[in-house]
């Protein structure tokens, strides 16, 4: 089952986003090995810079996608004034199964 992480990033915390991304993006790397990871990217802001994070994973049930969701170095670092996480469904231009 998929499931969409929507983050927010607490106001003032791109430091903590750049201090941290290479944590982060070695943890999508390690998901996207064990064909974990649906596909991620950040949200912007009116400027350009980042200001929250779409991550959607593939996981058993809640309870697993909030580990992962927990897991991410992002969310240790306390990057996020808030996380959503919801089972979604990927109806259109779905990849073809490989």
């Amino acid at each position: 089952m998929l499931f969409a992480f929507v983050c927010k990033d607490k106001p003032g915390s791109l430091q903590v986003r750049l201090d941290t991304r290479p944590e982060h993006v070695a943890f999508l790397e390690g998901l996207n090995a064990d064909k974990k990871l649906a596909f991620a990217g950040p949200f912007l802001n009116a400027d350009g810079k980042p200001n929250g994070s779409l991550v959607v994973v593939e996981a058993p049930d809640l309870a697993a996608a909030q580990a992962l969701s927990a897991a991410d170095p992002y969310a240790k670092a306390g990057l996020f004034e808030s996380v959503e996480i919801r089972a979604w469904n990927w109806t259109f231009n779905k990849p073809a199964a490989s």
